[in-house]
């Protein structure tokens, strides 16, 4: 089962299953495929061609001899992989919330007047989006004259991108955080959108200085939505990237509920940055590949003061 959360880019989670079960039967596995099909048709950033078109072909003839949802999950996850591509899947919902490894964010003044806010993983199972926000977002808002902060992003392995961005907004300037390009066509993200979306105004919002260095760190962890708020960094001229290559799954995600519960995350975009960079499947490489990105970003803020 794939370990990456796909970031929600819309509120579809109780509201797909039921889009069109009018008619399609999701309570058989032949028509619990048929519907996993229809989103993917709809959905897929790769459903178009001649490979998906072969797949899909292939799926529905097998599901007519598709016994049990079991069969049909792994038929379905076959099916994601071309027409959604690597970062969609099909997953067991959460049931035990008691031991699910969500983390509250951390922050701190390190020695010299420099922030450390370490963002993990978020999906909202465990930790509410407002302790996440907060969090970091009241604490950057109280040391708005630190020397610099590092936003460490290594261990993210995704979730909920919109809190992650929230959280760190008052590093980043208005405006266009990042884009999502689809098959038919290109949404922007403004940063107001996302903020407000927590009823945070973005008049709200008091900034850091843009002369404030912001250090971000990533390692072969950092995954979907951290890369997506990785990505919403890229290009700022106070910003600098350090660590390891990301996971390598910067792709936006539709998420659906089915049937019986399954959770179906089909990556329908691709991610742009303000630089103009595309990002999809290939892992993000930061500025400064190191072992010691903490004390390497720490290193650099304090030489921009000598």
């Amino acid at each position: 089962m794939k370990k990456l959360i796909g970031h929600l880019l819309l509120p579809v989670l109780a509201l797909s299953a039921v889009s069109c079960t009018f008619f399609i039967n999701q309570n058989t596995p032949k028509g619990y495929i048929r519907y996993a099909v229809y989103l993917l048709d709809r959905d897929g950033l790769y459903a178009d061609g001649a490979e998906w078109e072969g797949k899909r072909t292939e799926v529905l003839k097998a599901a007519r001899s598709i016994a049990s949802l079991d069969e049909a999950h792994d038929l379905i996850q076959e099916a994601a992989e071309v027409a959604g591509g690597k970062h969609s899947f099909i997953m067991e919902p959460v049931r035990d919330t008691a031991s699910y490894p969500e983390r509250v964010p951390e922050v701190e003044m390190l020695e010299g007047g420099i922030v450390h806010a370490l963002l993990p993983g978020h999906t909202g199972v465990k930790v509410s989006d407002s302790l996440y926000i907060h969090t970091v977002f009241d604490y950057l808002q109280e040391h708005l004259d630190a020397r610099g902060v590092i936003v460490d992003l290594r261990n993210n392995t995704g979730g909920n991108m919109y809190p992650m961005i929230t959280s760190v907004s008052p590093l980043l300037p208005d405006g266009i955080v990042l884009q999502f390009k689809s098959r038919k066509k290109t949404t922007p993200i403004p940063l107001g959108y996302v903020t407000e979306s927590y009823q945070i105004a973005p008049e709200s919002i008091r900034k850091f200085p843009a002369s404030t260095p912001v250090a971000v760190l990533t390692d072969d962890r950092t995954g979907s939505s951290g890369e997506a708020t990785l990505i919403c960094f890229l290009g700022l001229d106070n910003v600098k990237t350090f660590g390891g290559p990301t996971a390598g799954y910067p792709s936006g995600n539709v998420t659906h509920t089915l049937a019986d519960g399954y959770l179906f995350a089909i990556t329908r975009s691709a991610e742009i940055a303000r630089t103009g960079e595309v990002f999809c499947e290939d892992p993000i490489n930061p500025d400064v590949i190191t072992d010691t990105p903490l004390e390497d970003a720490v290193a650099w803020i304090e030489s921009l003061d000598q």
